[in-house]
């Protein structure tokens, strides 16, 4: 029963937002990572027809042994949808068993009344949008080459040509060890995968990562990633450093932690050093952390920019109501207090602030807030300009929801259904005495004496200047 326990865990903590499907599921141990995830994906497919038949049955008001939805929602499903409540006798397993003509009747009506033969025709179908993501898989540098995996993927079978067609993949034209193939790809027991030489990540999730390294690897950095599990950024950013230099990787959880360590150790990562603290709680004074050079935030976010193949089963996806946008404001007010907090690190030279959400509350609006602090009016930091972030990549910032619209090109947008990939945010702030020689130092004087060759489109293509919109209100 205990399975069944833990199972419940999950949906709890995905009812309260604390992560996405995979994120959660991944503070899974490990040995009943597999068994737990089936279960809570497919309780989610079918989760608005198990509520409907448990609400006509009665089922929570008649047995006090159940004591939460979600345990009565991973029952049900396996005694409805599965072969049986999978657990030894029990006083919850009973409570249940003394309820299955009564569910079995509710199930079979609504099956009826919707007028569908099978059960499968009840659950909850894809997100339409993750239909047009790759497969994306990133090399890892850190043990082989990207030529080596090609060949080897080639050797299997594979052709390079259209990544939607069957035994196919292709390289990708911004992260030169990145790796497109079909969307129904699986690689989760590929022995590659297993050993840790290639790594199941979105693109716009390399770009954090490769933006704030970029130009080259600088060998001899010394990193924070402030919130680093499950482990995928971090390992870019080893792989990136070519596993020199120093990497400082915070966890707060102790569960997620762990996953970090696992992944890490995966991944072969020798110079990284896990560290489970709050990244908010440590001193930049830390004569440890004296020679950090580049910050890699990405905070908790509202996650509305995740499309994947899972997280579409989420009821939480946040709308225009009062209570989503005060939970925005809260996210924005958070995210704002990690960018100010990196600012203090005495020999920090860059850092990239990113989200995987959609909303410029969480964007653009912390960001311009930022920009306002005194870290920033002080001169000490500026957005990087556009040739330092991914220059080649067209979709910018939302210009109108900035005081400086011309900033818009410093930013990074992925929109989901239009990029292949899911939805996705990213920032860079540069200390001033450390812009490279060759980048255009004057952008914001420009920008504030309305200079008007500096202001293009999203495109990169000229446009007229344009009445300022009022500036939203001031994130709390």
């Amino acid at each position: 029963m205990n399975f069944y326990f833990e199972s419940a865990g999950i949906l709890d903590k995905l009812d309260a937002k604390q992560g996405s499907i995979k994120g959660v599921i991944a503070t899974v141990p490990e040995k009943n990572r597999k068994r737990t995830a089936a279960l809570v994906i497919e309780t989610l497919k079918y989760k608005p027809v198990l509520l409907d038949v448990i609400e006509a049955a009665k089922l929570l008001k008649e047995e006090r042994k159940v004591t939460s939805k979600n345990l009565a929602l991973v029952l049900v499903h396996d005694l409805l949808l599965a072969n049986g409540i999978q657990a030894g006798d029990g006083p919850v397993k009973q409570a249940i068993l003394r309820h299955k003509t009564r569910l079995n009747s509710e199930f079979q009506r609504i099956k009826i009344k919707r007028g569908v033969k099978s059960s499968q025709e009840l659950a909850r179908t894809g997100d339409v949008r993750a239909e047009q993501i790759p497969r994306y898989i990133r090399v890892n540098a850190t043990c082989w080459s990207a030529d080596e995996a090609v060949k080897t993927f080639i050797s299997r079978g594979f052709q390079l040509s259209d990544p939607f067609m069957d035994k196919s993949f292709a390289k990708d034209e911004h992260i030169s060890d990145l790796l497109l193939f079909p969307p129904d790809t699986q690689f989760a027991n590929d022995p590659l995968y297993l050993e840790g030489k290639i790594i199941i990540q979105d693109k716009a999730s390399c770009f954090p990562a490769f933006i704030l390294l970029a130009p080259h690897s600088r060998e001899g950095a010394v990193v924070i990633d402030a919130t680093a599990a499950p482990g995928n950024k971090t390992s870019h950013l080893c792989a990136l450093m070519n596993n020199k230099g120093k990497l400082f990787a915070f966890e707060r959880d102790h569960k997620r932690f762990a996953t970090l360590k696992t992944m890490l150790a995966r991944a072969r990562c020798d110079n990284v050093e896990p560290v489970n603290a709050d990244f908010l709680t440590t001193s930049p004074s830390d004569a440890k952390f004296a020679a950090v050079s580049h910050i890699l935030l990405d905070p908790s976010c509202s996650g509305s920019g995740i499309v994947n193949r899972l997280d579409h089963l989420l009821e939480s996806e946040l709308d225009n109501s009062e209570g989503s946008e005060e939970r925005l404001q809260k996210l924005a007010s958070f995210q704002l207090l990690m960018i100010r907090h990196a600012m203090q690190f005495p020999s920090v030279e860059r850092i990239v602030y990113s989200t995987c959400s959609v909303h410029a509350t969480e964007n653009e609006h912390v960001v311009r807030e930022a920009l306002k602090t005194e870290e920033c009016k002080a001169g000490k930091f500026r957005l990087a300009p556009r040739e330092l972030v991914l220059p080649t990549w067209s979709r910018r910032g939302l210009s109108d929801e900035l005081d400086n619209p011309d900033d818009a090109q410093s930013l990074i947008r992925c929109s989901p259904g239009e990029d292949a990939t899911n939805g996705f945010f990213v920032s860079m702030f540069v200390r001033e005495t450390h812009v490279p020689e060759g980048t255009d130092r004057n952008a914001a004087s420009k920008r504030k004496h309305g200079d008007e060759s500096s202001l293009n489109d999203n495109d990169g293509h000229q446009k007229k200047p344009r009445k300022r919109k009022k500036a939203a209100k001031k994130l709390k």
